[in-house]
């Protein structure tokens, strides 16, 4: 699952200017995961359509059919499938739909011990084109744990695929806005490994004056996320461009002598001009209408 073209601009802008960009993925999970709920719920009800009983036998046989694939199989048992490849070391079909089924007994199970207890009633009912479907306690409960496990599936997918769809943008925007030449600035290089004893890891974007090529690690982390130094130290990263930056964060950065942008504070991404002016990259101070030249710049890069 990736981010629209329009969501990564909107983020890129809101990045640029200081602003919080969090809303724009809880939009976009917001809308991903009511899409799926209705889908979800028009399976049930297009059951009734076809005169089939809505009971559990039936939702293990259709939502947990093999001709689905194993991420809609492990999603509808109550799993997910980064889970699963978690706790078996593999993310293979065979081992998924294995999992799926022998997860799903136990959930049910749990739910039909737990409803014996407590003296609760719950029905879910779900009209579609004029028809009424039913389900009972034990039912509705399955169908509210694939919904909560999905909406997990998505929250976590959507703000991992933000970072990594939204690097590259904006740092080529920040170099444009900025006028740094081409030859100065690169993201094709992101292909390459940089390997650090054994560990083999992926840079974000270059800059070079020339002679000497810098790594830039891009993080759009919370305040005193202590994973920054990390990052960096892995990487031997040179420029560090985050959302937000602790005191700690820029003592630590400071320490090992590494640039450092915040893009939430006061000076914001004209910090960015000070740290190419010390790295001796070309740059012009940029003056004018910066919300018409962002709007330019990402119009012509998402082309």
């Amino acid at each position: 699952m990736t981010l629209t073209q329009q969501v990564t601009k909107n983020i890129v802008k809101k990045l640029i200017r200081g602003e919080d960009y969090r809303i724009e993925i809880v939009t976009l999970i917001n809308a991903e995961f009511l899409q799926f709920a209705i889908d979800f719920f028009k399976k049930v009800a297009a059951a009734k359509l076809s005169n089939q009983d809505v009971t559990v036998d039936w939702y293990k046989e259709q939502m947990l059919n093999l001709d689905l694939t194993s991420d809609e199989i492990a999603i509808h048992s109550g799993l997910n499938r980064k889970t699963i490849t978690n706790m078996f070391n593999s993310g293979r079909r065979e081992v998924v739909v294995n999992a799926s089924y022998e997860h799903y007994d136990t959930l049910y199970q749990a739910i039909n011990d737990l409803t014996e207890v407590e003296d609760l009633n719950l029905t879910l009912n779900i009209k579609f084109n004029k028809v009424s479907v039913e389900l009972n306690i034990n039912e509705s409960l399955i169908v509210i744990n694939t919904l909560a496990v999905k909406r997990a599936a998505l929250r976590g997918g959507l703000w991992s695929t933000a970072g990594k769809q939204t690097e590259g943008p904006l740092m080529l925007t920040l170099c444009k806005l900025y006028q740094v030449p081409q030859q100065n600035y690169d993201l094709k290089l992101k292909a390459k490994r940089v390997k650090k004893g054994e560990v083999s890891r992926e840079i974000d974007f270059f800059l070079t004056d020339g002679e000497n090529t810098h790594k830039c690690e891009v993080k759009l982390m919370g305040k005193g996320n202590p994973e920054s130094a990390d990052a960096v130290i892995a990487r031997d990263s040179k420029v560090f461009i985050a959302d937000k930056l602790s005191e700690q964060n820029k003592a630590q950065l400071n320490s090992l002598n590494v640039e450092w942008i915040e893009l939430r504070d006061e000076i914001g991404c004209n910090r960015f001009y000070e740290v190419l002016q010390r790295l001796n990259i070309p740059c012009s101070r940029f003056a004018g209408n910066i919300e018409t030249r962002i709007d330019e710049i990402l119009e012509d890069l998402m082309k």
